[in-house]
């Protein structure tokens, strides 16, 4: 009977899910969007099988999307959160545990990072005491200059945390060459760059850690999601105990007693026998995500390959059409040996009297397209930095208070400045099509060689 109901709740949602894409389908599309979540009828089917279950923290789901999401990466260990913000914070804080002895991160010590970004790369490293060292970025990539890297590395450098800008792999020979030479650790941010390639190897399975967004702008969506991988079994138990509460216990939601030994462990000044359930290791988070969220990603990454061809797809098109804008636009250009997965299509209007960012995006949202920034542009100049007192350094320079900056440090960082004033990404989603992708190009030659010639 059980199974009879629930057979009729799904068969009605299908049927209330056509409906409404049908008269979707209807609508005339007056604004595209940069970026968007594309979800179909599994989607909604595996949502309500979670709902039915009426478990309302991490379970079955979890389990599979977890399993599911190592086997693709092909690694060890994945561990789903809440966001990839929250996933940049566990990535950090693990490298903060008394576990890893000389090799844990501690007040002080310094890691290497980009300004031209997104904030919650860079915020754990100044969450958990650490000094953030900025490096400069490359045009064309948007991605960190790896020749710029050692020359900021001090004796306090324990490790590099950057990102895959918008899905555009970074030179990881180099930096792993680095990292390995300066014993330094390495965070992929692969929240962007879900599906890349370096070499033939996925992007996020070079760090020690790496980590991944399932917002809905990103490659696949869970609404609120993130996760981490890692092939590091010391670290993989580490994020788990950040992750839920900071507990030293590893068993999952509604198990007890994996490891056999509950009541018969000594640990910290606690009576011999405390229950291992309720023994904390570190000051942890609750960061967990429910069933709910893991039952999306699970059916969402199965269409990964699908998304991902046509974000390619998608991305040449507008390589092909805008080719002729040369002299005016920077067009994206695809790191050497890279295969990129395409988050999203950076352009940066060239430095002229006649021509600036802030106008062009007026006039595209104006035309019905849709313009996202590269995120905090200069993430230095943004009030956060103006306004508190954050150590930092840039570059080889001293470490300076951020309430100090002025235009003299700002000149250490020319292309992330450029960023911030020239460059800004259209969409290349799959719920994107040709139609929307001419929308895009005609506006983009209107305004240069029509519109303002």
């Amino acid at each position: 009977m059980e199974q009879t109901l629930r057979k009729k709740v799904i068969e009605s949602a299908c049927e209330y899910f056509k409906e409404i894409e049908n008269n979707n389908k209807t609508k005339q599309k007056t604004y595209i969007p940069a970026s968007g979540k594309v979800l179909k009828e599994d989607d909604l089917i595996n949502l309500i099988e979670a709902s039915l279950d009426m478990w309302l923290t991490s379970g079955r789901f979890n389990d599979e999307f977890e399993k599911e999401f190592a086997k693709y990466m092909e690694v060890k260990y994945a561990l789903t959160t809440n966001s990839g913000s929250s996933a940049n914070l566990l990535a950090i804080s693990s490298l903060t545990s008394y576990k890893l002895g000389d090799r844990r991160l501690k007040k002080g010590d310094e890691v290497i990072t980009v300004a031209a970004g997104f904030p919650t790369t860079i915020n754990p490293i100044i969450q958990n005491g650490l000094i953030p060292v900025f490096v400069d970025v490359e045009l064309e990539t948007y991605n960190i200059n790896t020749n710029k890297i050692e020359e900021a590395i001090s004796d306090k450098t324990k490790a590099i945390i950057v990102a895959h800008t918008l899905g555009n792999p970074f030179e990881l020979d180099k930096i792993k060459e680095i990292t390995k030479k300066h014993n330094l650790w390495l965070i992929e941010d692969n929240c962007d760059a879900l599906g890349a390639t370096y070499k033939g190897q996925k992007t996020g399975t070079f760090g020690d850690i790496s980590t991944f967004s399932f917002y809905p702008a990103h490659h696949i969506t869970m609404g609120e999601g993130g996760a981490l991988i890692t092939n590091n079994s010391q670290l993989y138990r580490i994020i788990m105990s950040y992750r839920d509460w900071g507990r030293d216990c590893w068993c999952k939601p509604g198990v007890d007693n994996t490891c056999k030994n509950r009541f018969n462990m000594q640990l910290g000044n606690l009576p011999f026998g405390y229950d291992h359930k309720y023994t904390y290791s570190h000051l942890g988070y609750n960061l967990k995500i429910t069933d709910f969220q893991a039952a999306i990603g699970l059916s969402q990454l199965k269409k990964l390959p699908e998304f991902l061809k046509i974000r390619e797809e998608n991305a040449n098109y507008l390589l092909q059409k805008l080719e002729d804008l040369s002299e005016y636009l920077i067009l994206p250009k695809v790191s050497l040996n890279a295969h990129s997965s395409w988050f999203g299509f950076l352009l940066s209007v060239k430095e002229s009297l006649k021509y600036s960012k802030q106008e062009l995006v007026k006039y595209l949202e104006k035309e019905g397209i849709g313009t996202r920034q590269l995120f905090a542009g200069n993430v230095l100049r943004q009030m956060m930095y103006v306004e508190d007192e954050i150590k930092l350094r840039i570059g080889k320079s001293p470490v300076i208070v951020s309430k100090d900056l002025n235009e003299s440090h700002y000149k250490l960082l020319p292309n992330t400045d450029f960023i911030m004033n020239n460059t800004f990404w259209v969409g290349v989603y799959p719920g994107l099509n040709k139609s929307d992708l001419d929308k895009i190009s005609w506006a983009l030659h209107k305004y240069f060689l029509i519109d303002n010639k």
